[in-house]
Protein backbone atom coordinates (compact mmCIF):
# COMPACT_ATOMS: atom_id res chain seq x y z
CA UNK A 1 0.00 0.00 0.00
CA UNK A 2 1.40 3.45 -0.64
CA UNK A 3 2.06 5.76 2.15
CA UNK A 4 1.32 9.49 2.17
CA UNK A 5 4.50 12.25 2.30
CA UNK A 6 3.61 13.82 5.29
CA UNK A 7 5.96 16.93 4.07
CA UNK A 8 3.65 17.92 0.93
CA UNK A 9 1.01 18.11 3.19
CA UNK A 10 -0.30 21.76 5.24
CA UNK A 11 0.90 22.10 8.37
CA UNK A 12 -2.43 22.22 9.55
CA UNK A 13 -3.80 19.10 7.76
CA UNK A 14 -0.90 17.16 9.52
CA UNK A 15 -1.51 18.28 12.50
CA UNK A 16 -5.39 17.25 12.21
CA UNK A 17 -3.87 13.96 11.12
CA UNK A 18 -1.70 13.47 14.06
CA UNK A 19 -4.68 13.98 16.28
CA UNK A 20 -7.19 12.46 15.01
CA UNK A 21 -5.16 9.32 14.62
CA UNK A 22 -3.92 9.75 18.71
CA UNK A 23 -7.41 10.05 19.71
CA UNK A 24 -8.58 6.73 17.07
CA UNK A 25 -5.66 4.83 19.48
CA UNK A 26 -7.33 6.05 22.52
CA UNK A 27 -10.39 4.94 21.65
CA UNK A 28 -9.00 1.97 21.67
CA UNK A 29 -8.06 1.07 18.00
CA UNK A 30 -4.54 -0.41 17.44
CA UNK A 31 -2.06 2.26 16.39
CA UNK A 32 -1.25 -0.44 13.42
CA UNK A 33 -4.95 -0.20 11.97
CA UNK A 34 -5.10 3.38 12.53
CA UNK A 35 -1.88 4.47 10.88
CA UNK A 36 -2.50 1.81 7.78
CA UNK A 37 -5.89 3.00 7.35
CA UNK A 38 -4.66 6.60 7.42
CA UNK A 39 -1.74 5.73 4.65
CA UNK A 40 0.41 7.09 6.38
CA UNK A 41 4.60 5.81 7.26
CA UNK A 42 3.69 2.85 9.92
CA UNK A 43 6.58 4.40 12.30
CA UNK A 44 4.83 8.06 12.43
CA UNK A 45 1.91 6.95 14.47
CA UNK A 46 4.38 5.38 17.61
CA UNK A 47 6.08 9.30 17.49
CA UNK A 48 2.94 10.87 18.08
CA UNK A 49 1.66 8.66 21.28
CA UNK A 50 4.99 9.19 22.65
CA UNK A 51 4.33 12.58 21.82
CA UNK A 52 1.06 12.60 23.37
CA UNK A 53 1.89 10.96 26.33
CA UNK A 54 4.17 13.64 26.86
CA UNK A 55 2.71 16.75 26.42
CA UNK A 56 -1.01 16.09 25.77
CA UNK A 57 -2.78 17.20 22.48
CA UNK A 58 -0.74 20.47 22.89
CA UNK A 59 2.55 18.24 21.98
CA UNK A 60 0.66 17.22 18.41
CA UNK A 61 0.33 20.99 17.48
CA UNK A 62 2.35 22.15 14.31
CA UNK A 63 4.50 24.07 16.62
CA UNK A 64 5.68 21.44 18.88
CA UNK A 65 6.24 22.52 22.56
CA UNK A 66 9.98 21.92 24.29
CA UNK A 67 9.87 19.96 27.35
CA UNK A 68 11.94 17.08 28.84
CA UNK A 69 13.19 14.05 26.76
CA UNK A 70 10.66 11.56 26.49
CA UNK A 71 10.32 8.47 28.44
CA UNK A 72 10.17 6.33 24.78
CA UNK A 73 10.59 7.35 21.96
CA UNK A 74 8.63 6.63 18.99
CA UNK A 75 10.47 3.54 17.26
CA UNK A 76 10.68 1.92 21.01
CA UNK A 77 6.77 2.24 21.36
CA UNK A 78 6.19 0.71 17.90
CA UNK A 79 8.94 -2.35 19.14
CA UNK A 80 7.03 -2.74 21.88
CA UNK A 81 3.40 -2.97 19.81
CA UNK A 82 5.00 -5.52 17.40
CA UNK A 83 6.44 -7.62 19.95
CA UNK A 84 3.86 -8.14 22.42
CA UNK A 85 1.35 -8.33 19.21
CA UNK A 86 3.45 -10.49 17.68
CA UNK A 87 5.44 -13.08 20.28
CA UNK A 88 4.21 -15.62 22.40
CA UNK A 89 6.61 -14.80 26.23
CA UNK A 90 8.03 -18.26 25.82
CA UNK A 91 9.81 -16.84 22.86
CA UNK A 92 11.60 -14.21 24.88
CA UNK A 93 12.14 -16.62 28.06
CA UNK A 94 8.97 -15.82 30.50
CA UNK A 95 7.77 -18.41 32.29
CA UNK A 96 4.34 -17.70 31.31
CA UNK A 97 2.73 -17.80 27.45
CA UNK A 98 0.54 -14.82 28.02
CA UNK A 99 1.20 -11.50 28.42
CA UNK A 100 0.91 -9.34 31.86
CA UNK A 101 1.63 -5.87 32.87
CA UNK A 102 4.63 -6.98 35.02
CA UNK A 103 6.19 -9.13 32.10
CA UNK A 104 5.58 -5.99 29.59
CA UNK A 105 7.62 -3.68 32.21
CA UNK A 106 10.18 -6.44 32.20
CA UNK A 107 10.15 -6.08 29.17
CA UNK A 108 10.96 -2.47 28.21
CA UNK A 109 13.65 -2.77 31.25
CA UNK A 110 15.52 -5.67 29.40
CA UNK A 111 15.31 -3.79 25.96
CA UNK A 112 15.98 -0.27 26.47
CA UNK A 113 17.21 -0.53 30.81
CA UNK A 114 13.97 1.91 31.56
CA UNK A 115 12.24 1.41 34.10
CA UNK A 116 8.72 1.75 34.61
CA UNK A 117 5.69 1.59 37.13
CA UNK A 118 3.15 -1.65 36.72
CA UNK A 119 1.14 1.52 36.63
CA UNK A 120 2.18 3.24 33.81
CA UNK A 121 2.57 0.12 31.79
CA UNK A 122 -0.98 -0.16 32.38
CA UNK A 123 -1.43 3.46 30.78
CA UNK A 124 1.07 2.75 28.09
CA UNK A 125 -0.96 -0.29 27.14
CA UNK A 126 -4.13 1.58 27.01
CA UNK A 127 -2.40 4.36 24.56
CA UNK A 128 -1.65 1.23 22.57
CA UNK A 129 -4.83 0.17 21.96
CA UNK A 130 -4.35 -3.28 24.07
CA UNK A 131 -6.99 -2.65 27.01
CA UNK A 132 -9.46 -5.24 28.48
CA UNK A 133 -12.40 -5.03 30.74
CA UNK A 134 -14.27 -7.64 33.01
CA UNK A 135 -17.24 -8.66 31.19
CA UNK A 136 -19.48 -8.86 34.15
CA UNK A 137 -19.82 -4.65 33.58
CA UNK A 138 -21.60 -5.69 29.94
CA UNK A 139 -23.56 -8.04 32.01
CA UNK A 140 -25.17 -5.58 33.74
CA UNK A 141 -26.74 -3.84 30.39
CA UNK A 142 -28.88 -7.11 30.40
CA UNK A 143 -31.84 -8.95 32.75
CA UNK A 144 -31.62 -7.24 36.21
CA UNK A 145 -33.31 -10.49 37.51
CA UNK A 146 -30.56 -13.08 36.21
CA UNK A 147 -27.73 -10.42 36.95
CA UNK A 148 -28.94 -10.11 39.99
CA UNK A 149 -28.97 -13.70 41.08
CA UNK A 150 -25.65 -14.29 39.13
CA UNK A 151 -24.31 -11.46 41.90
CA UNK A 152 -25.84 -12.41 44.87
CA UNK A 153 -26.07 -16.25 44.61
CA UNK A 154 -24.06 -17.66 41.85
CA UNK A 155 -20.55 -16.04 42.28
CA UNK A 156 -20.32 -16.16 46.26
CA UNK A 157 -20.39 -19.70 45.26
CA UNK A 158 -17.94 -19.56 42.76
CA UNK A 159 -15.88 -17.48 45.02
CA UNK A 160 -16.11 -19.74 48.07
CA UNK A 161 -15.19 -22.63 46.16
CA UNK A 162 -12.25 -20.95 44.49
CA UNK A 163 -11.54 -20.59 48.30
CA UNK A 164 -11.69 -23.94 48.94
CA UNK A 165 -9.09 -25.04 46.71
CA UNK A 166 -7.51 -22.15 46.46
CA UNK A 167 -8.11 -21.14 42.54
CA UNK A 168 -7.97 -18.10 40.96
CA UNK A 169 -10.80 -16.43 39.62
CA UNK A 170 -10.28 -14.39 36.28
CA UNK A 171 -13.11 -12.80 34.36
CA UNK A 172 -12.29 -13.32 30.26
CA UNK A 173 -13.00 -10.80 27.59
CA UNK A 174 -12.55 -10.15 23.59
CA UNK A 175 -11.76 -7.37 21.89
CA UNK A 176 -11.97 -6.56 18.31
CA UNK A 177 -10.18 -3.27 16.76
CA UNK A 178 -11.27 -2.34 13.28
CA UNK A 179 -9.50 0.08 10.63
CA UNK A 180 -12.74 1.72 9.50
CA UNK A 181 -14.30 1.88 13.00
CA UNK A 182 -14.91 5.20 13.99
CA UNK A 183 -16.03 7.28 17.06
CA UNK A 184 -16.76 10.98 17.51
CA UNK A 185 -15.69 13.94 15.53
CA UNK A 186 -13.07 14.46 13.35
CA UNK A 187 -10.48 16.88 14.59
CA UNK A 188 -10.07 20.35 12.85
CA UNK A 189 -8.46 24.08 13.37
CA UNK A 190 -10.44 27.25 13.85
CA UNK A 191 -13.66 25.52 12.51
CA UNK A 192 -12.51 23.90 9.74
CA UNK A 193 -13.14 20.69 8.98
CA UNK A 194 -10.29 18.53 7.26
CA UNK A 195 -10.77 16.30 4.41
CA UNK A 196 -8.32 12.85 5.48
CA UNK A 197 -8.42 10.42 2.71
CA UNK A 198 -8.56 7.09 4.07
CA UNK A 199 -8.20 3.32 2.70
CA UNK A 200 -11.43 1.52 1.52
CA UNK A 201 -8.72 -2.21 2.93
CA UNK A 202 -9.86 -3.66 6.55
CA UNK A 203 -7.53 -5.05 9.01
CA UNK A 204 -8.69 -6.10 12.35
CA UNK A 205 -6.73 -7.92 15.03
CA UNK A 206 -8.56 -8.82 18.34
CA UNK A 207 -6.82 -9.17 21.89
CA UNK A 208 -8.21 -12.24 24.30
CA UNK A 209 -7.44 -11.33 27.67
CA UNK A 210 -8.26 -12.96 31.06
CA UNK A 211 -8.29 -10.87 34.26
CA UNK A 212 -8.50 -10.79 38.18
CA UNK A 213 -10.92 -8.23 40.50
CA UNK A 214 -7.56 -6.92 41.48
CA UNK A 215 -6.42 -5.86 38.18
CA UNK A 216 -4.15 -9.07 37.37
CA UNK A 217 -4.44 -9.44 33.78
CA UNK A 218 -2.91 -11.64 30.91
CA UNK A 219 -3.54 -11.49 27.37
CA UNK A 220 -2.66 -12.30 23.73
CA UNK A 221 -3.75 -11.00 20.89
CA UNK A 222 -4.45 -13.04 17.48
CA UNK A 223 -5.44 -11.81 13.55
CA UNK A 224 -8.77 -12.85 12.03
CA UNK A 225 -11.78 -14.22 13.70
CA UNK A 226 -11.81 -15.90 16.53
CA UNK A 227 -12.96 -19.32 17.09
CA UNK A 228 -12.51 -22.56 19.23
CA UNK A 229 -9.15 -22.96 17.89
CA UNK A 230 -7.66 -19.53 18.63
CA UNK A 231 -9.42 -19.88 22.20
CA UNK A 232 -8.34 -23.28 23.13
CA UNK A 233 -4.98 -21.57 22.47
CA UNK A 234 -5.45 -19.04 24.62
CA UNK A 235 -6.78 -21.38 27.93
CA UNK A 236 -3.37 -23.36 27.10
CA UNK A 237 -1.29 -20.37 27.36
CA UNK A 238 -3.46 -19.13 29.77
CA UNK A 239 -2.79 -22.39 32.01
CA UNK A 240 0.72 -22.51 31.32
CA UNK A 241 3.22 -23.14 34.37
CA UNK A 242 0.52 -22.06 36.64
CA UNK A 243 0.62 -24.36 39.87
CA UNK A 244 -3.09 -23.45 41.32
CA UNK A 245 -6.39 -24.06 40.08
CA UNK A 246 -7.80 -21.74 37.66
CA UNK A 247 -11.63 -20.34 37.95
CA UNK A 248 -12.34 -18.73 34.29
CA UNK A 249 -15.65 -16.86 34.12
CA UNK A 250 -17.32 -16.09 30.39
CA UNK A 251 -20.11 -14.70 28.56
CA UNK A 252 -22.06 -17.20 26.89
CA UNK A 253 -20.51 -16.82 23.75
CA UNK A 254 -20.81 -20.26 21.19
CA UNK A 255 -17.15 -20.72 20.83
CA UNK A 256 -16.91 -20.93 24.45
CA UNK A 257 -19.39 -23.25 25.01
CA UNK A 258 -17.99 -25.52 21.72
CA UNK A 259 -17.53 -29.11 22.21
CA UNK A 260 -13.81 -28.49 20.94
CA UNK A 261 -13.55 -26.27 24.30
CA UNK A 262 -15.66 -28.62 26.53
CA UNK A 263 -13.16 -31.14 25.52
CA UNK A 264 -9.81 -29.29 25.78
CA UNK A 265 -10.94 -28.17 29.58
CA UNK A 266 -11.89 -31.97 30.30
CA UNK A 267 -8.13 -32.82 29.35
CA UNK A 268 -6.89 -30.76 32.63
CA UNK A 269 -9.03 -32.58 34.62
CA UNK A 270 -10.33 -30.22 37.03
CA UNK A 271 -7.53 -27.82 36.96
CA UNK A 272 -9.38 -25.42 34.43
CA UNK A 273 -13.03 -24.87 35.73
CA UNK A 274 -15.58 -22.26 33.43
CA UNK A 275 -18.53 -20.68 34.75
CA UNK A 276 -20.37 -18.45 32.80
CA UNK A 277 -22.52 -14.93 33.41
CA UNK A 278 -26.11 -14.43 32.42
CA UNK A 279 -27.10 -14.32 29.09
CA UNK A 280 -26.77 -11.42 27.33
Amino acid sequence: MNTTDGRKLRHEVLEAIRIRAVKQVEAGQSPEVVIRALGMNRRCIYKWIAKYREGGVDALRARVLSGRPLTLTGSQLRWIFRTVTTKNPLQLQFPYALWTREMVKELIKRKYRIKLSITSVGRLLKKLGLSCQKPLMRAFQQDRVFVQQWVEQDYPKIRAKAKKIKAEIYFGDEAGMRSDYHRGTTWGLRGDTPIIATTGARFSMNMLSAITAKGKIRFMTHTGKINATVFCEFLKRLMHNVDNSVFLILDSHPVHRSSMVKKFVQTLKGKLQLFFLPPY
